[in-house]
């Protein structure tokens, strides 16, 4: 049997995205993974095939998804080169490793295949996320269809220049995680003033997703939108008073700046 996508690791990120390809009619999916005990639960899970090793998905794959880290994936595309050079059909490889580029995925294989290089974030799981994505000069337009159809599901892909992948992902795919801090400490402070534990995260997620969804559709920078909320010497300002004593700008900054510097650390492993 062949597939139309075929997913090298089942962990987190690749178990989304094999999720949201799955979600599609008409998509066929296998699966492999370090464990396959996870793979098979996985496929159990999707109604997908499991394979019994990256060579034999890889040959029968069309959309080879390489879910698998950075210091891993010399190692994996070593063991797929051999049945990439056989395959007589088109296929496209598609690396979600922090920090590689195009041009070191191709050294890593030896020779330059259709690649895509994108950078998923865990909202995928839930149809909501952004898959930011950069593809090299052997992909052709049709092959690039492939993967942004077969990965409609998983929420918003928007195609940037190479050169600004690390930075975007460094926001948008480290980024939830600081989101979720942010929520949990803002629920917390609503527990401390005497709301029930799942009201103060409900309401919490609710005004996050209201917030970040009148900055899309407004286009209203959110200094201004903030600007809008603070009443003269009202409890919004006080509360935002006591944000900026924190420091939680610069953290925020900060933040960002941390994932953006780690992750070119991980390309030179």
């Amino acid at each position: 049997m062949e597939y139309t996508f075929g997913f090298i690791g089942a962990g987190n990120m690749g178990g989304a995205l094999a999720k949201a390809v799955t979600a599609l009619p008409g998509q066929a999916v296998a699966l492999t993974s370090r464990s396959q005990e996870t793979a098979r639960n996985l496929a159990a899970e999707l109604g997908c095939a499991v394979c019994e090793n990256n060579r034999a998905l890889a040959e029968k794959s069309q959309v080879i998804v390489l879910g698998v880290k950075p210091h891993q994936m010399g190692q994996v595309l070593a063991e797929i080169e051999p049945v990439l050079r056989e395959k007589t059909k088109p296929y496209l490889l598609v690396s979600m490793a922090a920090g590689l580029t195009l041009q070191s995925l191709a050294e890593k294989l030896g020779w330059e295949a259709p690649m895509v290089r994108i950078m998923p974030n865990t909202p995928v799981a839930v149809g909501q996320g952004l898959i930011l994505y950069t593809a090299n000069s052997q992909v052709q337009p049709n092959q690039l269809a492939w993967m942004t159809e077969g990965f409609q599901a998983a929420g918003r892909l928007e195609q940037i220049a190479e050169a600004q992948m690390d930075a975007a992902s460094a926001v948008a795919g480290c980024g939830p995680a600081f989101g979720y801090l942010f929520l949990e400490a803002l629920a917390d402070g609503a527990v401390a003033c005497g709301l029930p534990r799942q009201q103060a995260l409900d309401f919490a997620a609710q005004m996050l997703l209201g917030a970040a969804e009148m900055v899309k559709q407004t286009g209203v920078h959110p200094g201004a939108l903030k600007d809008a909320v603070c009443s003269p010497g009202g409890s919004t300002i006080a509360g935002v008073r006591a944000l900026e004593k924190a420091g939680l700008r610069s953290a925020a900054m900060e933040a960002v700046i941390a994932s953006f510097e780690k992750t070119k650390e991980l390309a030179k492993q």
